[in-house]
């Protein structure tokens, strides 16, 4: 018996989306999970040990002049602007971590797990700052340590918002959804599962 073009002729061909192609939920939110936790914490550790070694010390060279060792605290945004606006970007991160969360639910594919367990952690890393140190909640200042030359002082969760930027530009320039199915290039052409 002749099947239609397409159609699958033992029950055991599933289409790629049933096949296991496709991480699982679970799986999925294992690695955000996994990748967020380890994240903040290096954040946080790194935060701490800074506050802790170099408060009232010298700056110091790490890799000579290309990466320093430079304590400050921001109260503003990147660059340092904004700085009389704390609480509107600690309001403004607050709905950022809710949005992440919110969208997190829909993820099926391993590299927007990888994208938001970043996005996550550099958030909540710096809102973290924001909540609990000087001068207060909401107001609080977030420390950079980590100087390159010609650039302003950064710290692990403005790295990880970076990386996970990239991230996210990297899965919409190849048309990969959050689910992991692939945008279709032309109209008749069905969804594909991302790899």
């Amino acid at each position: 018996m002749q099947a239609a073009r397409g159609t699958s002729l033992s029950p055991d061909d599933s289409s790629p989306t049933e096949s296991g192609d496709r991480p699982s939920p679970t799986r999925v939110r294992i690695i955000l999970i996994a990748v967020f936790a380890s994240i903040y914490a290096l954040d946080q550790l790194t935060k701490w040990l800074a506050v802790d070694r170099l408060t009232g010390q010298p700056d110091r060279e790490l890799v000579g002049n290309l990466l320093v060792l430079h304590l400050t605290r921001n109260a503003g945004a990147a660059f340092s602007t904004g700085t009389g606006y704390t609480e509107l970007f600690s309001c403004l991160a607050i709905a950022a971590v809710l949005v992440v969360l919110w969208l997190s639910r829909r993820i099926r594919n391993v590299v927007w797990a990888v994208a938001f367990g970043l996005l996550l952690a550099g958030i909540l890393g710096n809102l973290t700052d924001r909540l609990l140190r000087e001068p207060g909640p909401l107001r609080g200042h977030v420390v950079d340590f980590l100087m390159l030359p010609n650039w302003p002082v950064f710290n692990v969760a403005d790295m990880s918002i970076n990386a996970a930027a990239a991230l996210i530009l990297v899965q919409a320039f190849r048309g990969v959804r959050l689910d992991g199915t692939r945008i279709a290039r032309r109209a008749d052409e069905p969804e594909q599962p991302a790899s």
